[in-house]
């Protein structure tokens, strides 16, 4: 969902990058998961803002800037379980990593590996046998997301 640039100020807030669609959009969830390496912890979100298009955040744990520039680096993650449900025929990028692709002739392109944001749609990254692949995900060319067999069915030849 992001990670944390760095301290900011002298009582504790950080600055963030987030990687979601807004930048206050990791605001709405009270527990955060920060993870760098092999070092895990929970931090509980106290405050933050948005300043000159930059995410500031205060955690409950961290109270003065030594502690919190050793947040530097560590990557957000939010626990599943905040997650809102999305809408019918939306999806979580998330979700849709690790997916297999195949086409309406049921060749496997291979494999959702990266989605870009290009501002007028997202595009799926999918690498496999022929190469890789980058596929707009919009009706036009996504037939079915089937989040059960974790199968993306696309109207995309093998040679594009």
């Amino acid at each position: 969902m992001g990670y944390i640039k760095g301290a900011f100020g002298v009582k504790g807030w950080v600055k963030v990058q987030p990687s979601t669609e807004y930048t206050d959009s990791l605001l709405d969830y009270s527990q955060w998961r920060l993870v760098q390496g092999n070092d895990v912890m929970m931090a509980t979100l106290l405050n933050g803002h948005v300043a000159n298009g930059e995410l500031h955040v205060k955690f409950e744990q961290i109270q003065d800037r030594d502690s919190a520039a050793l947040l530097r680096g560590y990557t957000i993650y939010i626990p599943r379980e905040q997650f809102a449900e999305p809408d019918e025929n939306e999806f979580y990028w998330t979700d849709l990593m690790g997916m297999q692709v195949h086409n309406r002739d049921n060749a496997c392109l291979g494999e959702v590996i990266n989605i870009m944001e290009t501002g007028a749609h997202d595009v799926l990254v999918v690498k496999g046998e022929f190469g890789e692949k980058l596929i707009p995900f919009v009706s036009q060319f996504i037939d079915d997301v089937n989040e059960l067999t974790q199968t993306i069915t696309v109207d995309w030849g093998v040679d594009y």
